[in-house]
């Protein structure tokens, strides 16, 4: 049996979960801007400066498709993910930069600003501290209005997978910038965009996947526990990253094939595993929407799936195009929405801000589906009797 969705009202708490302070962003964005020019003045290689912009920007546009790829079912704010972005590529870098300087210094006392950094900073210092840096922000989504997006794997994975490309587009500018020549510039480029464009968001994902089942933990020392362990994991990896460059391009070269490559198609089968259980844990909701008349029975066969979500708002585009296309996808992101609400509730987590959100998707359903009406009206028989994947 399935149950209609309840009709829960609480009065007075605050509406709206989705938005990120503006003054923040801007600061943001204002560090981001910093560091580019810091980064652009401090060069010892103008033309490498402008090759690792150009080729660094292209990389990162390319890892930050894979994750909004991977955002599909459930799109995060857009705010939020640009917040990810621009606290990867201005706070996380600043507070490592200063942090390791002072790592730096503790344990070398004679070194200088001008000097390269001791294999100790390099193996075992960077990823402690660039580690924390940008796993911060993942522990600042756990808290407030902002922890109810964290609904399920897949969030914690594309939020840490954009802090993560955010500092390593800044990274990698800098050292494609002060490669001593342009030769060595362009196999800078090679060694770190060619072969690891992922490796911090890599990295990063391990907090992600801490923070993910600290999520699901009632204990607080649970909760420290996995979000420790998650942030240990990610310092292991970087710091085998980084001391495999130690020991020669044959260590490198075979860390990368035979550790960091099969770790990374883990990670890849853990996203896209992730993604179906939303799409699961959705179908399991659609009974008590129908029941409740948030969606009719026609409707439920395609919602459940993300092939046969495709193929309905391609055939709303048909019947009506493409404002009817985009209102059909709008409605079904919104039960997507609702769903994780409901799931959140059933599985004991219903706090009065969850159940305020509740109502706030409810409404927010209700909506979408007014808006969508006259094309539900010439789909009113439309309905997939074997929904694809």
């Amino acid at each position: 049996m399935h149950p209609p969705l309840p009709q829960v009202v609480h009065p007075g708490l605050p509406a709206k979960v989705r938005k990120v302070g503006a003054p923040l962003g801007v600061i943001l964005a204002l560090g981001t801007a910093v560091a580019l020019i810091l980064v652009t003045i401090t060069a010892i290689n103008p033309a490498g400066a402008v090759i690792g912009m150009v080729l660094t920007t292209v990389a990162i546009v390319v890892v930050l498709l894979a994750y909004l790829w991977l955002d599909r079912w459930e799109p995060e704010p857009p705010r939020l993910l640009v917040f990810a972005f621009l606290w990867g590529a201005s706070v996380a870098v600043v507070v490592s930069i200063v942090l390791e300087l002072v790592f730096e210094q503790v344990i070398n006392p004679a070194a200088t600003v001008e000097s390269d950094s001791s294999a100790f900073t390099v193996a075992l210092g960077a990823p402690l501290i660039e580690e924390a840096a940008k796993g911060a922000f993942l522990l600042l989504m756990m808290t407030g209005r902002r922890r109810l997006e964290l609904n399920s794997l897949t969030d914690c994975l594309v939020y840490a997978g954009l802090v993560g490309a955010g500092f390593a587009w800044i990274e990698d500018i800098f050292y494609i910038a002060n490669a001593e020549t342009l030769a060595a510039s362009l196999v800078t480029a090679a060694l770190r965009l060619v072969m690891a464009p992922f490796a911090h968001p890599l990295f990063t994902t391990m907090t992600g996947v801490g923070v993910y089942f600290a999520l699901k933990q009632r204990n607080p020392l649970a909760k420290i526990g996995c979000i420790g362990l998650g942030y240990l994991v990610a310092v292991l990896l970087h710091g085998v990253w980084n001391g495999s460059a130690l020991f020669g391009v044959g260590t490198y070269f075979g860390v990368y094939a035979f550790f960091m490559v099969p770790i990374f198609g883990l990670v890849i089968a853990l996203a896209v595993h992730s993604r179906r259980r939303e799409q699961r844990t959705v179908a399991e909701k659609l009974p008590g929407m129908v029941a409740a008349g948030l969606v009719s029975a026609n409707e439920a066969t395609w919602l459940g799936s993300m092939q046969a979500r495709k193929l309905a708002v391609a055939a709303a585009r048909a019947f009506g195009g493409k404002d009817a296309g985009r209102a059909a996808k709008r409605f079904a992101a919104q039960v997507v929405e609702l769903a994780f609400v409901k799931d959140r509730i059933d599985r004991g987590f219903g706090d009065a801000r969850v159940y305020a959100l509740f109502d706030q998707e409810t409404q927010a359903l209700r909506s979408a589906r007014a808006a969508y009406e006259p094309t539900l009206r010439a789909m009113a028989g439309y309905r997939i009797t074997a929904p694809p994947g």
